[in-house]
């Protein structure tokens, strides 16, 4: 009886045992799996962490060379469109430009009588589809003719110049002076049209450019007399152009064509 106890006795001590050292045994091994799904878990956070940052910056880049591909367009569709247009009524219809400007890109856009209104009516036609990449007004002596105020001249002439820039931004604006006449030489071609008005124009049109930072030209002061009159040896008519009233205009006007 005392060696059955005995052997009960060990059986349970090894029984006990061995339940105690597979408990350590299935410790051991979930703290040895904890760890490598832990490891394995930061491994994926890293691998994930560092395609972020490498997809980020392939972004980035990818960004920059959009941005730089943009502007490349952008300079060749500048230079595309290099049309130099002047913007006008007859005296800029009698214009030979591709004679004094030759090989340039330049436009005629001068109409036969027009009117800052005329333009106005016709922006599309006279500016848009042209796309200049410069544009040349004078424009305003048939509006003294048809008895409009220096006031509501200058007010046309601006609005042009703000459909412009609405429209066609890239294109640089310059503005002639509106030019003088005589009325010596022919009082019905002048019709209506008075110097001391033309200079109350021409000024506001000076202190707008310089205001909104375009740029004015004063072509009318290489064209007027002593007297205040365009002077005789370029005109035939008293309000147009003769070659040598334009061989004056293109010497003014050459600086601004070619820069």
């Amino acid at each position: 009886m005392v060696n059955k106890s005995s052997k009960k006795s060990k059986k349970r001590k090894y029984s006990t045992r061995f339940e105690k050292n597979k408990k350590k045994y299935y410790q051991s091994k979930t703290t040895t799996t904890n760890k490598k799904l832990f490891i394995l878990l930061l491994l994926i956070s890293i691998i994930f962490n560092i395609n972020l940052l490498v997809n980020n910056i392939s972004l980035k880049t990818s960004i920059k060379t959009l941005e730089k591909n943009h502007k490349k367009e952008v300079e060749t569709l500048k230079n595309e469109y290099t049309n130099y247009l002047f913007l006008g009524d007859s005296i800029t219809y009698f214009y030979d430009l591709e004679n004094y400007f030759p090989n340039m890109p330049v436009v005629n856009s001068g109409i036969i009588s027009n009117t800052t209104d005329d333009i106005l009516d016709d922006m599309e036609n006279r500016v848009y589809r042209y796309n200049p990449s410069k544009v040349f007004i004078l424009i305003g002596t048939n509006d003294l003719r048809d008895k409009k105020s220096p006031d509501e001249i200058f007010s046309n002439i601006k609005n042009i110049i703000i459909k412009i820039k609405e429209n066609r931004p890239a294109a640089k604006i310059y503005i002639e002076s509106i030019y003088p006449v005589n009325p010596n030489i022919d009082e019905d071609s002048v019709e209506g049209r008075k110097n001391s008005d033309i200079l109350k124009v021409n000024k506001e049109l000076k202190n707008y450019s310089k205001k909104i930072n375009i740029t004015y030209i004063d072509v009318h002061t290489e064209l007027v007399g002593k007297d205040g009159n365009l002077k005789e040896d370029y005109s035939k008519d008293g309000l147009h152009l003769n070659n040598k009233g334009y061989d004056v205009v293109t010497e003014v006007l050459t600086k601004y064509v070619n820069e």
